[in-house]
């Protein structure tokens, strides 16, 4: 198996588009590693740099102790799984997963070892004499993880293999996939769209934007402590609540204020989450952060809180069952809450609701990078 190091990667094309710049990524042996992003943020350019599939502009790629930039793909003992499976038509299961193996010249009994094992890890050993064509979304795509895992490969690249596949079958193949990584032990770097896959999958994410690697950590390091605010919205469904505000130091303590004219709401800053960076943002607008699970109606936090109480105008309710979403007016400004399915508030009820100030973010106007988590 292998580790991976990405030092200073950078891909250029004609014309001066820089699709990925100063890419350091350090991967380890047996991880699952899942770069996410929106779309055109660089994250399958730099999946198939790593593949082989894309030219190198500038850096360095090890794949264990080897330099691979001008070794070819076939050489460089990755395996990929496309999005649209890329499977070939004309031919079964069976040699759809054998084929590279016989390009490689392995001996027949060794492919139908090769195959039938991975067949029976992936549950495809009844399907192995189909064609594509009579085949569902999730068999083509296990066939696809099947002809990767007969390759035996150092390292797996996934290009959104799930983005093809209805919302139930996703979900189960995310589980699939997940036991299929911990079975194999092997190095798997997974590229998608969805933060929901990119949290539920990977040992650590690799949040990217335009070509730049905005932070890499574990997925709840992330969602607890983005680094910016692009992070902090990207993850967590709904996403967090922004708000422009004031931050003001009155009687000893840091508030933060928002509203308008009519009226003004205030959260007062808890003492630990008082850093020596805040005397410089006193008096100057911030971006105040606070994700929807953050906003409570219920009667029993109304009731305690001493801060962080704001009006607001019920706009729409989604009863998502185990819990509901509140799209809330307060003042012009745009909040989400998660609350529990009891709440009984509905559309157009004007309600009280509490920012729980112990989970809030705070966020530099100007560069979107955190003041506070």
């Amino acid at each position: 198996m292998a580790s991976l190091s990405l030092r200073g990667i950078y891909k250029k094309y004609p014309g001066g588009v820089v699709a990925v710049s100063d890419v350091n990524l350090e991967i380890r042996d047996k991880e699952f590693i899942v770069l996410v992003g929106p779309s055109g943020c660089g994250k399958s350019t730099t999946l198939r740099m790593i593949a082989g599939l894309e030219e190198i502009s500038e850096g360095e790629l090890y794949i264990g102790d080897r330099l691979v930039n001008d070794i070819a793909p076939k050489d460089r003992d990755i395996a990929m799984v496309f999005q649209n499976y890329a499977l070939y038509p004309h031919m079964t299961v069976f040699d759809n997963m054998a084929f590279g193996l016989k390009l490689r010249k392995v001996p027949k009994e060794e492919i139908n070892r090769k195959v039938e094992e991975a067949a029976r890890i992936l549950d495809l050993t009844p399907l192995l004499n189909r064609k594509p064509k009579a085949m569902s979304g999730g068999q083509r795509q296990r066939v696809a993880l099947g002809r990767a895992i007969v390759r035996n490969p150092q390292v797996f690249l996934l290009d959104e293999p799930l983005s093809n596949l209805d919302a139930k079958l996703r979900a189960q193949m995310r589980t699939e996939i997940s036991l299929l990584h911990k079975r194999l032990g092997t190095t798997f770097i997974y590229v998608t769209h969805d933060q929901t896959e990119a949290m539920t999958m990977g040992d650590r994410i690799v949040v990217m934007k335009g070509g730049f690697i905005q932070q890499i950590d574990t997925p709840q390091n992330l969602y607890e402590t983005p680094c910016n605010k692009f992070v902090a919205g990207f993850l967590g469904s709904p996403q967090m609540n922004f708000i422009d505000a004031m931050l003001n130091y009155t009687d000893g303590k840091y508030v933060v204020t928002f509203g308008s004219n009519r009226a003004q709401y205030e959260v007062v800053l808890p003492q630990n989450k008082v850093t020596p960076d805040l005397e410089h943002y006193i008096g100057k607008e911030i971006i105040l952060g606070i994700r929807p699970e953050n906003v409570h109606d219920e009667p029993m936090y109304l009731a305690n809180a001493t801060t962080g109480i704001v009006k607001c105008n019920v706009e729409i309710t989604e009863l998502m069952g185990a819990e509901t979403y509140l799209y809330l007016d307060c003042e012009g400004v745009k909040i989400t809450a998660r609350v529990s399915p009891k709440s009984t508030a509905r559309a157009q009820d004007d309600i009280d609701v509490v920012f729980d100030a112990e989970k809030i973010h705070l966020f530099d106007k100007e560069t979107e990078k955190t003041i506070i988590n």
